[in-house]
Order: structure tokens, then C-alpha cells, then sequence
């Protein structure tokens, strides 16, 4: 049996840790805390920590919004590719601080930036 890149890394519980870890980053980062005011952090964890799951190949199934609806409040509030770089910098801190080793860290960044036209809507 091969392991997902999911369970390499540490599974639920990793994920969930660099969500809240990611999240506490973007929340001090003023140039992307405006893009969260008035979310529900609570339900953005769960619903991120649940795609993330997904995209690493977990059995979770995500059930929140297309990805490109999702994001379009955002998009409407200036998300540019300089937020999204911010974005994946604080998701790269968030893992290394939970101890996701770095050939894995480097799979799990690349996966993310395969979401960038979509929330970018290109």
C-alpha cells in the first residue's frame, strides 16, 4: 500500500495544526488581514484543514464551495499574486513549525500553487 502524501506528513492532526498556525500568521500579516474581516474563522479552518486533507490525498471528501467561488470576495477586495505569495509563505512557515520534513513540505507547496489560477480566477 502507498501512503498518501496526507498521512507522510502527519495527517489530521498536522493538517489542522498548520491551518491554525497558517491562519494565526495571515491574521497578524496587515497586508492580508482585511481579506478575512467579518469570516468566520472557525468554519474557514474546518473547511480549509478539510481541502487541504483532500488535496494531499486523504479520505476526506471537501464539501465547501468551488474554490474559484469560494475566493471571489476576496478577488473583489484587490487578491492579487502578491497576496498569494504572502499566503503560501505563511502556509511554508506553518508547516515547518508543525514539522512537516522539507522534500514533503516542497510537495505540499507545489499542490497549493496548483490552486493559484483558480483563486486568482484565470
Amino acid at each position: 500500500m502507498v501512503d498518501t502524501l496526507f498521512e507522510t506528513i502527519g495527517g489530521r492532526q498536522t493538517i489542522q495544526a498548520a491551518v491554525r498556525s497558517f491562519y494565526e500568521r495571515v491574521l497578524q500579516d496587515t497586508a492580508l488581514r482585511p481579506f478575512f474581516d467579518g469570516v468566520e474563522m472557525e468554519h474557514l479552518h474546518a473547511r480549509q484543514s478539510m481541502f487541504l486533507s483532500m488535496l494531499l490525498g486523504g479520505r476526506t471528501v471537501y464539501t465547501g464551495r468551488d474554490i474559484r467561488d469560494a475566493h471571489a470576495g476576496s478577488r473583489i477586495k484587490g487578491l492579487t499574486d502578491t497576496h498569494f505569495d504572502l499566503l503560501m509563505a505563511h502556509f511554508r512557515e506553518a508547516l515547518v513549525e508543525v514539522g512537516v520534513q522539507p522534500d514533503k513540505l516542497q510537495k505540499v507547496l507545489m499542490l497549493l500553487e496548483g490552486t493559484r489560477d483558480a483563486v486568482l480566477n484565470r
